[in-house]
């Protein structure tokens, strides 16, 4: 893969089924360890929503564009198995693909804080 300076946030909202949250964050879990050492990736973080207490919501940055995340990183070998278990833990997934524009109080973009 080239390494580009850009770089493509998806922000992913998982509504669990009843009961399954925690399953389904164990196996989440375990993808984002073996999803970090590839060379693309840049950070990801996991977070509950306070309001909705069935969904889950990761943030993840990439180096690269939507196009390349999607020939790169998507077809991993390693994805076919969380693919797979997707719709025994989850009822609904919304993805959002961002360019980060601005950045404060860290550096894990190229975006200047203005």
């Amino acid at each position: 893969m080239s390494i580009t300076n850009q770089q493509v946030v998806l922000n992913i909202r998982f509504k669990t089924k009843p009961g399954k949250k925690e399953e389904f964050r164990e196996q989440l879990s375990s993808l984002i360890q073996v999803m970090s050492a590839e060379e693309a990736f840049v950070s990801a973080i996991l977070s509950d929503d306070l309001d909705q207490p069935d969904d889950l919501i990761i943030y993840e940055i990439w180096q690269g564009t939507r196009d390349s995340w999607l020939q790169e990183e998507f077809p991993r070998s390693y994805r076919k198995d969380y693919e797979g278990t997707l719709g025994q833990l989850i009822e609904d997934r919304s993805v959002t693909w961002l360019e980060p524009k601005g950045e404060w109080g860290s550096q894990l973009t190229h975006a200047q804080s203005k």
